[in-house]
């Protein structure tokens, strides 16, 4: 089962993170990206630009509306997303609970319902 691991937390501001804190994260990332591999559940990882970098779109209204920024002003913002292959609800807690930014942020997991790979839709 595929299992989205949506990484929400707080962005700090411009200086509020030393290099040093900032190169620990990245390591501690680099680490769990390498064992979700090695697990062989890991489908895709991207950790975001921040929110300022948002271009938000729709066409609601039926004319084309572009916005800089996000949609809605929280203090919390999505940050990153990994996809994973699991066997079930457990195995994504689990995975979850290693990822490095459960220690600062909330990590929302939401299975998939519908996935296009190799260039069809799957439930």
């Amino acid at each position: 089962m595929r299992y989205a691991l949506m990484i929400h937390y707080p962005e700090a501001g411009e200086g509020e993170l030393s290099e040093e804190v900032v190169a620990e994260a990245k390591m501690a990332f680099d680490a769990y990206g390498r064992a979700l591999r090695a697990a062989g559940v890991l489908l895709s990882a991207d950790i975001l630009q921040p929110a300022a970098a948002t271009t938000t779109i729709t066409r609601k209204d039926g004319d084309l509306r572009v916005q800089d920024g996000p949609f809605a002003e929280t203090r919390e913002a999505l940050a990153g997303v990994f996809l994973l292959e699991v066997p079930d609800l457990d195995a994504a807690i689990g995975w979850a609970e290693k990822c490095p930014a459960a220690q600062w942020g909330t990590i929302e997991l939401r299975p998939t319902a519908t996935a296009f790979v190799d260039g069809a839709w799957t439930s």
